[in-house]
């Protein structure tokens, strides 16, 4: 059997696990970089995902701990919207991705890591970015750092605005 050598992933699974929101507890502290979040807007604000499907993993929540779209009042809709649009400038020009799946898991049973707390996912997509990998190790293969993704994602972010 061959071994994948991960070892940043044992800080996840010693960690405790949190008792509050993850989004809530970032939102609430003065470490952006720490959190991984790169913007916040008005109402809601871009994250990158620690756990990335892919390398540039963008996430959009709004600061309203809420579990539903329902719940957003036009506002929070949006700012989202906006967010999204650029998630996809700032990826465009930094990663040269050739699509996107963009999208929510609304539920548990959608698949939804955190689901007390809406979030839509940006997820940068290459022709050839899966291969054999998932299907044969269970494992994914990210080719960056993540403080490096974020460096250069922020850096992109700061002169779009």
């Amino acid at each position: 059997m061959k071994r994948l050598w991960a070892p940043w992933r044992m800080e996840y699974i010693k960690k405790p696990k949190e008792k509050k929101c993850l989004f809530c507890r970032v939102i609430e502290e003065d470490n952006d970089r720490e959190n991984l979040v790169l913007h916040r807007s008005e109402k809601t604000f871009i994250i990158l995902n620690k756990y990335p499907y892919n390398n540039g993993h963008l996430m959009i929540a709004p600061y309203r701990h809420t579990p539903s779209p329902l719940e957003l009042d036009d506002e929070e809709d949006l700012d989202i919207a906006h967010l999204i649009k650029l998630c996809i400038k700032i990826l465009d020009k930094t990663m040269n991705p050739q699509g996107y799946n963009i999208g929510a898991n609304i539920g548990k049973a959608a698949g939804a890591g955190i689901e007390e707390h809406y979030h839509i996912h940006i997820v940068p997509r290459w022709v050839g970015d899966t291969n054999y990998m998932p299907i044969i190790a269970d494992t994914k293969v990210i080719v960056e750092h993540l403080y490096q993704t974020y460096d250069k994602l922020k850096k992109a972010l700061e002169n779009e605005l």
